[in-house]
């Protein structure tokens, strides 16, 4: 499979090992004896202090010892533990059963899980997983080991459909039992729409309701927030009279998409939505990549650790000057 091709059509086995190439061959390089690759600094060990950056670092992570000694700010830098934890929250709510390009959202959702178990594989490293299904969340315990992570996507592929205005776990309550569920820091990730918990139209001026949850998970953990979107979600075409389907309540509205004033304004509100995640995720603490079904997602995660890494070596070069 290319990072480009759907896996519908394919049986489950299929799937996970056209997944499995696709990650392993082109991710080739970033897969071995790294720990700074989601995030910069996964763990708990000192690594030494650098400068403070507005805008940029969290106040929690002030190094007070050195900032009294030089009267200048400066934040605590952090090497990886030798055995890293990670645990993948993954949002299967109605939501995410929706796509218009080469795959679903939660096709993506199941390929960023993927992704991240191979990324932080290695020796002692394990994954475990909330899956927000249907029927409430299914905990995964974590363990190390291809298999374990095999079977973990085989579970998250064979989640049934939800079905619309039936009664889910929120979003927020699903990171708030995250939260309780797992004392230890480890590494965390998120992977949803984050469209629930927004307000009615989804454009504030209230913040979503998984902000709070999401920065208390933050403050224990090394957060990573994966947003998995689609291009109808920014933008409507011009294909005449549209009907829309709300996949979380099942309500129907039927649309003229060919005025342009129309179009114009869907797309101002969905760049509003779209920041107004953007910044509550920042806000709460967590690291964010974003992902859409019409992009190649491989690429972008690629990116992303690539921009990781020169923040974790920043920081290294900035602590030993």
């Amino acid at each position: 499979m290319n990072s480009g091709a759907g896996l519908n059509e394919l049986t489950p086995e299929r799937r996970l090992r056209r997944l499995e190439l696709t990650i392993t061959r082109r991710l080739d390089g970033l897969l071995h004896g790294s720990y700074l690759g989601l995030l910069p600094g996964v763990g708990s060990e000192p690594a030494g202090s650098r400068e403070y950056r507005p805008g940029e670092d969290q106040v929690r992570r002030m190094d007070w010892a050195v900032t009294a000694r030089t009267a200048v700010p400066h934040v605590r830098t952090v090497d990886a533990d030798r055995e890293l934890a990670t645990w993948v929250l993954v949002d299967a709510s109605a939501s995410m059963d929706f796509g218009t390009a080469a795959f679903e959202k939660r096709e993506l959702a199941i390929a960023a899980t993927a992704a991240v178990g191979f990324l932080t594989a290695g020796a002692g490293n394990r994954i475990g997983a909330h899956l927000v299904t249907p029927e409430g969340v299914r905990r995964i315990a974590a363990r190390g080991g291809r298999t374990h992570l095999l079977g973990l996507l085989r579970t998250l592929l064979a989640v049934p459909r939800a079905r619309p205005a039936t009664d889910q776990v929120s979003l927020a309550d699903a990171v708030g039992g995250l939260h309780r569920a797992v004392p230890r820091r480890g590494l965390m990730v998120v992977v949803s729409d984050f469209l629930d918990g927004l307000d009615e139209d989804g454009l504030g001026p209230g913040a979503p309701a998984w902000e709070q949850p999401l920065r208390r998970l933050a403050a224990r953990h090394q957060v990573l927030a994966v947003q998995v979107g689609d291009p109808r979600e920014h933008e409507l075409p011009d294909v005449g009279l549209l009907t829309l389907v709300d996949p979380e309540t099942g309500r129907r509205r039927e649309v003229h998409t060919a005025g342009r004033r129309l179009r114009e304004r869907y797309a101002d509100a969905a760049r509003r939505q779209q920041a107004g995640v953007a910044a509550a995720i920042r806000r709460a603490g967590a690291a964010h990549l974003a992902l859409r079904t019409d992009r190649d997602w491989v690429a972008d995660i690629v990116r992303h650790v690539h921009a990781q890494r020169r923040l974790g070596l920043a920081a290294k070069r900035g602590a030993l000057r």
